[in-house]
């Protein structure tokens, strides 16, 4: 997936807005990209615009190149961004599938879990026949790392804890064998123990499936563990790329360095939160959006908005101090 310029611009009674605003990213066959920032940032107006899943109304440009085939090239690639709602059905779930926040609110309450990955899977392959169609299922609550996926297949969302309720969602993302896969902070409402269990599992699935990933989170921690590469996102924008531990352990952009001051560590310190809010994306200042709460802003700040410096760097960051 190659991502040029992206952005989604909404039309509300307050004005127009731009949640994603020229975002530009790329994720490889097997790398997981993590997307970090704070609520209100854009990071899951992002995932649906990659999924189809926009309002009604939003106007989006850019390029969205995707290449569902193991070697890309230009002949292969195609932009997502020029597909009708047809064309979107067949990519959605089989070339591109999506874990969502909370699997409660996401799995259908009076439906089996088995035939929820059964629509999953039927709704790319109608005609497949009914036997072949079960051993599908439970290869996919294998894959997920299900206990007895017999039993699970045959109960409701509300008989399965969080953790198992996550893994049928997994289960049901990978049923048509994807070639990307986004996940929306997966692991938001678990408790630690299963937190780290569904990490270790898509690190393993995207290992050998070799998926692509896009990790979406605000967690440090999590993104550490399981991202090759991290964007960090703020006000609709990347401000911040690299490979994890440059980015983790030598932070270039002022909000970055913010971020990892506000994070809970093993040692006892002081959490040194950032002043003030994410801008109203109706109101953004001028120049760098995060001038306002930035303890180095100057004048050369508000003139125009950075650009990544240096320029074609594995590690950059949009601010003028660089």
């Amino acid at each position: 997936m190659i991502v040029r310029n992206l952005t989604v611009e909404l039309r509300t009674q307050t004005g127009a807005l731009k949640p994603v605003n020229e975002v530009s990213l790329r994720i490889a066959p097997g790398e997981a990209l993590g997307i970090v920032g704070e609520s209100g940032s854009g990071k899951t107006m992002l995932s649906m615009a990659l999924m189809g899943l926009l309002p009604p109304g939003a106007k989006v440009t850019g390029e969205m190149l995707f290449h569902p085939a193991p070697h890309p090239s230009n002949d292969s690639q195609k932009n997502l961004r020029e597909l009708d709602e047809t064309s979107w059905r067949s990519v959605r779930g089989r070339e591109i599938a999506m874990i969502f926040q909370e699997p409660m609110t996401s799995l259908n309450p009076v439906l089996r879990i088995g035939a929820q990955i059964e629509e999953a899977i039927l709704a790319h392959e109608s005609g497949i026949p009914k036997d072949l169609l079960h051993r599908r299922v439970m290869a996919a609550l294998q894959q997920a790392a299900v206990p007895e996926p017999e039993f699970r297949a045959r109960q409701y969302p509300h008989q399965l804890s969080g953790g198992l309720r996550q893994r049928a969602m997994i289960a049901m993302a990978l049923a048509a064998s994807p070639k990307l896969l986004i996940a929306d902070e997966p692991t938001t409402a678990l408790d630690v123990t299963v937190q780290k269990q569904i990490l270790e599992l898509l690190d393993r699935l995207r290992r050998e499936m070799q998926l692509g990933l896009l990790f979406i989170t605000h967690d440090l921690g999590v993104v550490a563990s399981v991202a090759d590469r991290v964007a960090v996102m703020y006000a609709g924008r990347i401000i911040e790329e690299g490979a994890t531990n440059e980015v983790l352990l030598n932070p270039k952009h002022p909000y970055t360095q913010g971020l990892l001051a506000a994070s809970p560590r093993l040692q006892r310190a002081k959490l040194l939160p950032i002043p003030g809010t994410v801008p109203q994306l109706t109101q953004l200042p001028p120049g760098c959006s995060f001038g306002p709460r930035c303890s180095f802003h100057r004048h050369d700040c508000d003139e125009a908005v950075p650009s990544f410096r240096p320029p074609q760097s594995d590690h950059a960051a949009r601010c003028v101090l660089l």
